[in-house]
This record gives C-alpha cells, structure tokens and sequence, in this order.
C-alpha cells in the first residue's frame, strides 16, 4: 500500500486489499473512497470485498468509480460530496492513484489556486499539469 496525501484531509492510493484496511484506519483515515470499477479487478478486490472490510473496521466506504472512457461531472460533484460528508481523512484508491488525484484535482477547482493543486498532485508523483486548462476552466464555471 502506498498512500499519497494531496492535503492535509486527502490521500490517493494505487490499488487496495482487504490486508490493508486495519493499516489505513490505523493512520487515521476515516472514509475511503473507491475509483475503480469493478470490472477491472478479480472479486477479492472489488468494491464489495473491500467495503465489507472497511465497514467491519468502522470506516465509511463510497463508491465512485471512474472509467478510462471519461470523466463526467456527476463523478466530480458526486466526490465533492463525500468529500464534504466526510468525518475525517478520505483516503481514495484506484489502480495507479492517477485517476483518484485527477477527481481530486477537480474537486478542488475554484477553491485553491490551479498552480496548487498541480503542485500537490506532481509533490505525490502524479503529473497532471497538462490539466491546469481544464482545471481553470472548472473554476471559471
């Protein structure tokens, strides 16, 4: 497991297993947030396996997977939401933690400057400034 915070209250990590959750609630995340879709991993580690870990733990489990084919905004504002729900650190997960960060990234459009979320993002080894456009724009609408 290798979590990347992003802020102080959200971490993005690469794929997680069911041996992970004590370790992510010993460091004090309270949420995780799944963005990866079931059909691309094998059954031990899809959202339901990994929910039912999660849940026995006592942390809040959500799911909002987000597909290669794109990135629509009902994801975005779906993960602002549980975003804002959330009791405590969000630790989001998806296969490299790319797709995690970019939501991320989104989410934060217009509420800090884009230069530093491309920082935060780039800090936690995930280049997405060719995304400051779009991010700009978000902010904009």
């Amino acid at each position: 497991m290798d979590i990347k915070p992003l802020s102080p209250t959200f971490a993005v990590s690469p794929q997680i297993g069911v041996e992970d959750i004590p370790a992510i609630a010993d460091a004090g995340y309270t949420t995780i947030i799944c963005n990866r879709p079931d059909e691309e991993i094998p059954p031990s580690h899809q959202a339901a396996a990994i929910g039912a870990a999660a849940k026995a733990a006592g942390l809040a489990f959500i799911v909002n997977p987000v597909t290669h084919q794109g990135l629509v905004m009902d994801m975005i504002t779906g993960q602002k939401a549980s975003m804002e729900a959330a009791d405590g650190p969000i630790l989001a997960y998806c296969a490299s933690g790319t797709r995690s960060s970019i939501v991320w990234s989104f989410t934060q459009a217009g509420e800090m400057p884009t230069q530093d979320i491309i920082a935060a993002t780039t800090a936690a080894g995930y280049d997405l400034g060719g995304m400051a456009p779009q991010i700009d724009a978000m902010a904009k609408s």
